[in-house]
């Protein structure tokens, strides 16, 4: 039964999002509870506290990037838009133009780069979240920036991982400029 449900749930995501969700499929296959236990992980997602939506999604979108430059990327700028969020942001966040993002958006691209790369400006960049969205902003962030790369790290060690590709951002294809991700 929960395989059934499981399987409803992943045809679903896949018409929803026009994503391949193969991965999940095998991690379904091979054991179930491995399925439950990565949608509990990736639960991470639903924690969205004081944040504008803008910065929660860019922190999350450079997340993806550090680990994917495809499907996964697309994803997330996908439910981006979906959202509400204006495509000239996110195609500013996937071409880390930083001077074409608001403010607190670039705050949030900058503060991730340098924590997911463990750079030293990473601790005034954390006391500048603090001050602008709080302890649980400042944790609605660390979730975003973990949750976004969990998908594309198991997608990847299964081997579904796919070769970068452009992604599209409010009708326009866009390279993913991964590299810059890291070096922050």
């Amino acid at each position: 039964m929960i395989r059934w449900f499981l399987r409803r749930w992943i045809d679903k995501f896949e018409r929803t999002w026009n994503y391949d969700a193969s991965y999940l499929r095998e991690l379904l296959d091979v054991d179930p509870r491995a399925a439950i236990a990565f949608s509990k992980a990736a639960a991470l997602n639903n924690y969205r506290k004081d944040v504008p939506p803008a910065v929660y999604f860019a922190a999350a979108i450079v997340g993806t990037m550090s680990e994917d430059c495809g499907p996964c990327t697309q994803l997330g700028i996908d439910m981006a838009q979906r959202y509400g969020i204006d495509p000239a942001v996110l195609r500013a966040v996937v071409s880390h133009d930083l001077t074409a993002m608001p403010f607190e958006v670039a705050l949030a691209v900058r503060f991730t780069e340098a924590t997911l790369n463990h750079a030293p400006q990473a601790d005034d960049l954390r006391d500048e979240v603090v001050r602008r969205f709080g302890k649980r902003g400042l944790v609605s962030l660390a979730f975003a920036m973990a949750a976004s790369r969990l998908y594309p790290t198991v997608k990847y060690a299964l081997g579904h991982g796919r070769a970068c590709t452009r992604v599209t951002v409010g009708g326009e294809s866009r390279p993913v400029l991964r590299a810059l991700t890291k070096a922050a």
